[in-house]
């Protein structure tokens, strides 16, 4: 049998199991960042959902810490996406056009 393709569950051998790195680049984009607003499997806390930011990982990191300063919440950045706690997408649309960037206001 050949298991070559199936993800390391438990094991008893010694040694780090390395995780499966991240892609490096973003995803390609229309060039439109758009916010979401999303509360599903969140136990009914909302949180906004910034896509289609066309920066590296570091770069989308300081952005997601200025956003959190400025909004005086918590988020993290994940897959590429900026997630926010809370409802503060018209703070976080300003503080993105002042940027240059061109933002629409997508879903719930």
């Amino acid at each position: 049998m050949d298991f070559g393709d199936l993800n390391l569950v438990y094991s008893t051998d010694g040694g780090k199991i390395d995780k499966p790195k991240q892609p490096k680049k973003a995803p390609e984009s229309d060039g439109i960042v758009r916010i979401h607003r999303e509360t599903k499997g969140r136990k009914g806390k909302g949180v906004i959902l910034i896509k289609g930011l066309q920066l590296d990982a570091k770069a989308l990191k300081e952005l997601a810490k200025e956003i959190k300063k400025r909004t005086g919440t918590g988020g993290s950045v994940k897959d590429f996406v900026i997630e926010i706690q809370g409802d503060q997408r018209e703070l976080v649309k300003s503080l993105l056009e002042k940027k240059g960037y061109t933002v629409k206001l997508a879903g719930g």
